[in-house]
């Protein structure tokens, strides 16, 4: 399924039958969640709004960390998180992740290309290959030789998204997204809205699907 894109000055809050999905390359949990949202939306007959943010831009503007920051001086907690993780994976049987070994990856680079790609219809497709090369057969993205040959390799024209990241309407485009999704509630990634409804991460997939069979 092509993930669907918006316009954040026109295009009016989603239906009830559409969630938007503001989702950062750099997140496994976003990862997670994009692979199980299909079944959710073939359940439920609802369509997915891909929307690119930046997560680093979500933490600065919300005084957020990442949970490996958050919870390092906390005793047993990521432990458990990556428990969790292991139990999703089980679940939702998404045996072709790999944590990245280079983690924690800048996603610059990978959330403009999202945003060029989605101006020229081809933000399916590119989000496809965003997860498969920092989740499956993960690489450091944020150097631009691995990023440009990664993205040929998935047979796109890398050199020509490595360029349009540059591109002054791109870095708008990504601000703007990110701005907007703070200005309606996120504090991090994966998030999601059903109508004017806000969920936050891959554990709230169940009450996303709710408000969409509502």
């Amino acid at each position: 399924m092509q993930p669907m894109t918006q316009d954040d000055e026109t295009m009016p809050l989603s239906g009830p039958k559409v969630v938007e999905f503001h989702f950062d390359f750099g997140s496994p949990n976003a990862y997670f969640a994009h692979k199980v949202l299909p079944g959710i939306v073939a359940r439920t007959g609802a369509s997915i709004r891909y929307v690119p943010v930046l997560l680093g831009g979500i933490f600065k503007a919300t005084n957020n960390r990442s949970p490996f920051e958050a919870f390092s001086g906390v005793k047993n907690k990521l432990a458990y998180e990556r428990l969790e993780i292991a139990r999703f994976i089980a679940k939702h049987k998404l045996d072709r992740f790999t944590m990245n070994p280079f983690f924690p990856v800048n996603t610059l680079l990978l959330m403009r290309g999202a945003v060029a790609m989605e101006k020229e219809g081809k933000l399916g497709p590119y989000v496809e290959a965003g997860f498969h090369h920092m989740w499956e057969e993960p690489k450091k993205m944020d150097d631009p030789a691995v990023f440009k040959a990664a993205l040929d390799a998935s047979g796109f024209d890398g050199a020509a998204i490595l360029e349009a990241t540059q591109a002054a309407d791109v870095k708008a485009g990504l601000m703007a997204n990110t701005e907007a999704s703070v200005g309606r509630g996120s504090f991090g990634a994966p998030t999601f809205f059903v109508g004017r409804e806000i969920f936050f991460g891959k554990d709230r997939l169940r009450d996303v699907e709710d408000a969409l069979a509502a």
